[in-house]
């Protein structure tokens, strides 16, 4: 069975209040016997949420899927990747993504999503060592500004 995985530009668009209610609705009237279906389609409109405790909601469901549900493994894989790059987790969403590159090496959504991931560490990798720099010179020009002060004495 093949399934159509969106962009990962698509999880940046979240669904309307509404849209999630309805989901969320139907995970709440399902309670203790909740369907892995019904789990997984809240999950995913939790993952596309701009809000963080929501995304974490989101990545903690389709964990639960993953270790309970072997059938939607494949799916599971791509959003728990797509929704730990959302959190900033981008380690653990190589882990994920990589995961499903081995499976899947032809999966244009995963190899996206390889690219937005790569770019995202790179840049925040560059801007720790811009961070570092500045507090390396700044640290320089202070003790620069002791040493001469203390050979004035």
């Amino acid at each position: 069975m093949t399934f159509l995985l969106p962009d990962a530009a698509d999880a940046e668009s979240p669904l309307k209040p509404e849209e999630l209610q309805v989901l969320r609705a139907q995970y709440d009237k399902e309670g203790d016997y909740v369907g892995v279906q019904t789990k997984f389609n809240y999950a995913w409109g939790l993952i596309k949420s701009s809000t963080r405790n929501e995304q974490q909601e989101g990545v903690r469901l389709l964990s639960d899927i993953f270790r309970n549900a072997p059938e939607r493994r494949r799916e599971c894989l791509y959003y728990l990747a797509l929704g730990n790059y959302k959190l900033g987790n981008y380690a653990e969403a190589r882990r994920y993504n990589d995961l499903l590159l081995d499976h899947e090496p032809a999966n244009l959504q995963a190899g996206s999503l390889r690219g937005l991931i790569d770019d995202k560490v790179a840049k925040d990798g560059l801007m720790g060592v811009a961070i570092l720099s500045g507090v390396a010179i700044a640290a320089g020009v202070v003790g620069g500004m002791l040493f001469k002060g203390a050979r004035r004495r």
